[in-house]
């Protein structure tokens, strides 16, 4: 049953255009093909990342958080109570007004006092800003090393100014080494990401970013199996190149720069806006899906590729939004945190609206409780 799994799964017409087969991709001729096997080795290489950036942490990004003057505020904790806190875990962080009067007649307390304690307690859970920092630095470190890597791989090579280079002698198409190693440090990495999400910060768009993770990989590792590796090198460095100024931007906020914070940040959307919504959609998905049937008729492979291509575009499309909210609140002057943040409740505005009947005062022309939008 296996075996007749595996060669469904394998089968020429799934991978390979009409009258190619796998023995067409044998290292022959002076030419080398990317195999499957090379992959197993990122499982690998995605632990030293993991060890890599533990120690960065720690070694590196922590004394330069302290450099910085960038501190974790001291929290005050919510006072031991069984019944609240079996709440917290089971069901609601945020209970509604009728289960916050339930609990108090439960626990024989004031409704204020409830809401202040899931409070506290809300906020044990959201990160440091210390720890904010740290993750951004080392995000920061790789997607600038990568980007450069990239460049120093693509810079000569035809089909980054050509996207019709891409096809040319495809899929007989030799890989080199600046490919190779391309591809195996970046799913490397983005394995590691995948494998840190349980102590990682977990922000609104956490659904999505695991789905941009997987369908990156996906993305990888078909175009590596396929031979589609002269598009895959160039998904990779059109992502990192954005990628690079929203790490950076998120460290300037940490350490309220806000002047090159800002500016960053204006960087940042429109690299974005051109690289993600421009380049994106009209080089590189107008390049795997028109150009090859020029060659070849349409086979399962071209639209499997192609659909999670569009997928990521959809994603792209979901953050491009939240840049856009983020970028409406900069031009008026209210910007000051990420739309994806879990950000930490302030308790003195909270004892200050509850004191005036639970609505919000308003502070810059927004309501105090508006989401920013800086990290």
């Amino acid at each position: 049953m296996f075996q007749m799994i595996r060669e469904w799964f394998w089968w020429d017409r799934i991978w390979l255009p009409v009258n190619l087969t796998w023995s067409d991709l044998e290292d022959k001729e002076g030419r080398v093909y990317a195999k499957v096997s090379d992959l197993y080795v990122t499982s690998l290489y995605s632990m030293v990342f993991l060890i890599m950036r533990y120690l960065f942490e720690r070694l590196l990004a922590t004394p330069l958080a302290a450099y910085c003057g960038i501190k974790d505020k001291v929290q005050q904790r919510a006072a031991h109570n069984p019944v609240l806190e079996r709440y917290f875990r089971n069901h609601l962080r945020n209970p509604t007004q009728s289960d916050i009067d339930g609990l108090s007649k439960k626990c024989s307390w004031t409704r204020r006092q409830v809401e202040r304690w899931f409070r506290r307690r809300r906020n044990q859970d959201r990160p440091g800003l210390q720890k904010k920092f740290r993750e951004a630095c080392w995000r920061f470190v790789f997607y600038l090393s990568a980007f450069i890597g990239g460049l120093i791989a693509l810079y000569d090579k035809p089909w980054l100014y050509d996207t019709r280079e891409v096809w040319t002698g495809f899929p007989k198409q030799s890989m080199l080494h600046s490919q190779y190693w391309y591809y195996i440090v970046e799913m490397s990495f983005y394995w590691s990401l995948l494998f840190s999400v349980a102590f990682d910060i977990k922000r609104k768009d956490f659904k999505e970013q695991i789905i941009h993770h997987f369908a990156t990989l996906i993305l990888l590792a078909f175009s590596w199996c396929a031979n589609y590796i002269r598009i895959g090198t160039l998904v990779m460095i059109i992502h990192d190149a954005s990628d690079v100024l929203l790490e950076s931007a998120k460290l300037f906020n940490y350490a309220k720069w806000e002047k090159t914070c800002n500016i960053i940040f204006i960087l940042f959307a429109v690299v974005f806006m051109v690289t993600r919504l421009i380049i994106f959609p009209f080089w590189l998905i107008h390049c795997t899906w028109v150009y090859p049937v020029v060659s070849y008729p349409p086979f399962f492979g071209y639209y499997f590729f192609n659909v999670m291509l569009l997928l990521l575009q959809l994603l792209h499309i979901f953050w491009a939004c939240l840049i856009l909210r983020m970028l409406k609140k900069f031009l008026f002057g209210n910007l000051t945190r990420d739309e994806r943040s879990d950000n930490e409740e302030d308790e003195a505005e909270s004892n200050s609206t509850e004191e005036d009947g639970g609505h919000p005062k308003l502070k810059n022309g927004s309501r105090a409780g508006e989401p920013d939008t800086r990290h």
